[in-house]
């Protein structure tokens, strides 16, 4: 068989048609099973028009491996991570593209208690069986059994534990699933609200699930995305916005003002919550943006710990460090109760926590950070030489530089009269892009100034 284009460095993501379609999820499948020597597979799929089908075609391949199949419905990617756990399953995977256009899909690999495989831990091994591997017709005895079954309840109890439900205070909250695969949680989180009498309400946008994706791509790091989550914050007063992309593995937040919170916020606000509670713990972080997480941690009492961006470098780190937390700046975060892996409902969760115990708004709790450490916030460039246009940033800043780190990409830092700056720059491991995150010391100015300034040299053609 060709070569299978869909594999990328930390899961499965290609366009329909020639690079992910139901044959190939059927040799997926087929090398998934013979890869881990699984009995049992849990599947799930998010709401896209294509997914059901190849979640059935990898769910066929699976099974003529002689491995069972618990099928969980249409769910989140964290559906599948708690599910594999809870069922004891020798491995999980989910259909989805997340925040992918329209006519992309994908599938996240997790063996078993939800370790991920990527490229280094398996990933390419599933891939060469995949292109390469004899798949015989099976006789039917041999075949695995397949079965239905969800644990919903169980996965909602488990998240509403990070939390004493009984402490929050009246608030309203806006849900925004962006028509993904979110609204059936945020049902049952409010049904439970509503039996223990919680002062809390949802105001529910764009809930239901829709594949033709009816209000665009459900990715609200696009700021045009944005917009119907603020706007709901403020026509009904409500304390807080919650918006998801289409597996609900990353949520953002939105404060009583509409404002969209960066995810490299959350991640200070995150690590100084559990910190409370264990103290001394590891708290792992990406390097894109760093300064402000490594002083809420240290200030708490916790020790910081930066590995490179990515879910599975993430929970790798995670597990050998036994960090209690772990957060990215693209909103995703790790719990350790969690089997190490990302949630997007137990972050909101715990902030609306946060806010009762302290009396505090989002806002309130956030603007001296975002003052202390003025962010760009992820700028994505598509560049003709995405080598050649790093090297000529790197060489023109390389002399001037007080610290060089090479950790995810290239990130270094500055002492200027006029304060102190840090840049990384990182050409993308998922989209054909290069990224750039710049931040300062308290100054904003300084900040912007070097944003544009090392924008032009990107975007320099000479």
């Amino acid at each position: 068989m060709d070569k299978l284009t869909c594999f990328k460095a930390y899961d499965i993501r290609g366009r329909l048609g020639e690079e992910l379609n139901e044959t190939i999820a059927w040799r997926i499948g087929r090398a998934f099973a013979r890869y881990l020597n699984a009995q049992t597979v849990v599947v799930g799929a998010d709401m896209r028009l294509s997914s059901d089908g190849l979640k059935q075609a990898l769910a066929r391949g699976l099974m003529e491996e002689g491995c069972d199949v618990v099928d969980i419905g249409m769910v989140g990617t964290e559906e599948v991570y708690f599910a594999t756990r809870y069922l004891e399953a020798d491995g999980g995977i989910e259909v989805t593209a997340s925040h992918n256009p329209m006519d992309y899909n994908g599938m996240k690999l997790v063996r078993e208690l939800s370790k991920p495989i990527s490229g280094d831990t398996g990933l390419n091994e599933v891939r060469r069986l995949a292109e390469t591997g004899d798949f015989p017709e099976v006789e039917p005895a041999r075949m695995g059994r397949l079965r239905h079954c969800n644990p919903l309840d169980e996965y909602v109890d488990h998240l509403l534990s990070y939390i004493d439900i009984t402490t929050l205070e009246p608030m309203t909250l806006v849900m925004n699933a962006g028509n993904g695969a979110a609204g059936h949680v945020v049902d049952a989180i409010e049904e439970v609200f509503e039996r223990g009498g919680i002062p809390v309400t949802f105001v529910k946008v764009h809930h239901d699930p829709d594949g033709h994706f009816p209000n665009g791509i459900p990715n609200p790091l696009l700021p045009e995305n944005r917009a119907a989550t603020s706007e709901a914050v403020l026509k009904h007063g409500a304390q807080m916005g919650i918006a998801w992309d289409g597996d609900f593995d990353r949520c953002f937040l939105f404060d009583e003002q509409g404002r969209f919170i960066e995810g490299y916020y959350i991640v200070g606000l995150l690590a100084q919550a559990f910190l409370s509670h264990h103290p001394g713990a590891r708290i792992i972080h990406d390097p894109r943006l760093i300064w402000n997480t490594q002083q809420v941690v240290q200030q708490s009492g916790g020790t910081p710990v930066q590995t490179k961006t990515g879910h599975a470098f993430i929970k790798e780190r995670m597990r050998a460090e036994d960090a209690v937390y772990g957060g990215e700046m693209s909103a995703h975060h790790y719990f350790r109760d969690f089997g190490y892996c990302d949630s997007g409902m137990i972050p909101w969760l715990l902030v609306c926590e946060l806010m009762s115990r302290s009396g505090q708004g989002l806002s309130e709790m956030v603007d001296e950070q975002i003052r202390a450490y003025p962010s760009s916030g992820e700028i994505n460039f598509k560049l003709a030489s995405p080598a050649r246009s790093i090297n000529r940033v790197v060489q023109f800043y390389r002399e001037g530089a007080q610290e060089l780190d090479e950790t995810d990409g290239i990130s270094m830092s500055f002492q200027l009269p006029e304060g102190e700056w840090r840049f990384n720059l990182r050409s993308s491991n998922t989209e054909p892009v290069v990224r750039l995150n710049v931040e300062s010391r308290g100054n904003a100015e300084l900040m912007r100034r070097k944003t544009k300034e090392i924008s032009a040299l990107l975007n320099d053609r000479s």
